[in-house]
Formats: C-alpha cells, structure tokens, sequence
C-alpha cells in the first residue's frame, strides 16, 4: 500500500481541479453584511449576498439604526457605539451557525461601521470589506450640518442629550431630515468621533477590502481612508465601474476572489 503523503500527491496529480476547489471552499467564512443609511437587509446588497452563499459563505444582514425600515423617527434613538455594540449579536449568529472566520462587511454607512467595528479588534475576525463607504462627518461642510452638530454638542455638554429634535442629515447629496436625541445625533456626525473612517482605519489590525465605484462622489474619500489603515499583505483597493449604489453587487466578484486569498 502507497503510504499516505504519496496518495496525497498522486490525488493532487489527478484531480487538481477537486483539490483547488477544496482549497478554496468559503464554507468556513460567516460575513455580517450592513445596508447603508436609509437602507435595509436584502436591498442593495441582496445580490452580493446571494453570491456570498452559493460559494457556501454564512451570511447575516441585520436592519442597523439607520434602516429604512425603521423609519426616519428612530434613525437615531441610539449611539453610533450602541451601534457597533449591536454587530455583536449577528457575530453570535454566526458563530453558532458553524462559521469560524468571520468577516464584517458594509456598503456605504455600513461599511463605516465595518470599519469601525473591527478597529476595536474584537477576536476572531479575518477581514473587513468596505463598498462605497460613506458618510463622512470630518469632509460636511453644509452650514445647516454644523450649525445642528454645534447645537447637538452644546445639549451633550450641558447634560441634556436625550432632548428629541429634528436634525438635518445629508446622503450622497441628498439633504432630508430626521428625528432623534441629541446624543445620538451628535455621535454620528462628531468631527473627530467613530465615524470618521480614516481614523478608525488607521486602528484595524485585520485585512482591509476597499471597493469604490469610478461614478462615486466619495471616490476620493475611499482612496484616502485605505491609505491611512495599517498596511497588510492581503488589503486591496479596488476601483470599479459602479456607482454609490450599485458598489455592492458589481464587486461581487472582487469580495469572492479576495475571501478565497485569505
């Protein structure tokens, strides 16, 4: 009888095919896959997702504060960190599912929160996958923005950071109006807080996947928050013919063949 380490190579001689496919099976990966602000689960990243599971990927999508399905009353009853403190339990979902490499992923606010989530370097991720990122609190220049993030900090400092008001928010510049505490407002659009991407990048220990679409408006933004996250021999920055929106679903095969490189 052959001994075993020449079986093995005489299945890698015979059936390479049968071993490659092996090799990089993506049964083992879970990925909590954010919608970005006014969204929901299913929408513009449904198609990214589905292409996740028929490589056998686990995938979550969880309705974040920012959905849409939530209307714009509750866009932002909480913090931006009671936010990232919620990713928890989809990481729970699919760890209890089977998966043992997990990956955070988001497509515009969600992949701010990707990005900010694995900063804080909770163990066990492999990878954060960035599409389109957006919302970036550092680059608002609108006045009527910092007018109501001057008034949201004066409410915080004087310990009145429940009071309720009507604040204005801005997506792809697009301006609308929300409802939400001063608190929560405030953690959102906070200069210097969890949602400025370039300084949470600069903290991520894990593997960085930037996707950006050439008709982008942030394209530039996506350039320099990779720029400013620790280098890694599996990041990639990766440019695409896509817009804001459609990030998600053209990059599908970019976010596949990166999954398979880790």
């Amino acid at each position: 009888m052959l001994p075993i380490r020449h079986f093995l190579l005489l299945a890698c001689l015979v059936f390479p095919q049968a071993v490659t496919a092996q090799q990089r099976s993506l049964s083992a990966f879970g990925v909590v896959l954010m919608h970005g602000k006014g969204g929901q689960p299913g929408s513009l990243i449904g198609d990214l997702a589905e292409s996740l599971e028929a490589e056998g990927v686990k995938v979550v999508m969880p309705a974040m504060a920012w959905s849409g399905t939530r209307g714009q009353a509750a866009a932002y009853d909480v913090t931006y960190a009671q936010s990232l403190k919620a990713i928890d339990k989809s990481v729970a979902q699919l760890r209890r599912s089977g998966a043992r490499r997990i990956v955070i992923a988001g497509q515009s606010l969600g992949a701010n929160a990707a990005i900010a989530y694995a900063a804080q370097k909770p163990a066990g991720l492999v990878g954060v996958i960035a599409l389109a990122p957006g919302h970036t609190p550092e680059r608002m220049r609108q006045p009527e923005i910092q007018a109501a993030v001057a008034r949201a900090y004066e409410l915080v400092a004087s310990g009145q950071g429940a009071t309720r008001g009507v604040w204005p928010d801005v997506n792809v510049g697009q301006s609308f109006k929300v409802n939400g505490t001063a608190e929560a407002y405030f953690s959102f659009f906070d200069p210097n807080g969890l949602a400025v991407m370039p300084k949470t990048a600069g903290r991520l220990a894990t593997p960085l996947l930037l996707v950006t679409g050439r008709s982008d408006p942030l394209l530039n933004a996506g350039r320099y928050i990779f720029d400013q996250a620790k280098p890694h021999a599996k990041s990639r920055y990766v440019e695409i013919d896509a817009s804001h929106f459609n990030t998600p679903g053209k990059a599908k095969d970019d976010v596949v063949d990166w999954l398979k490189s880790l």
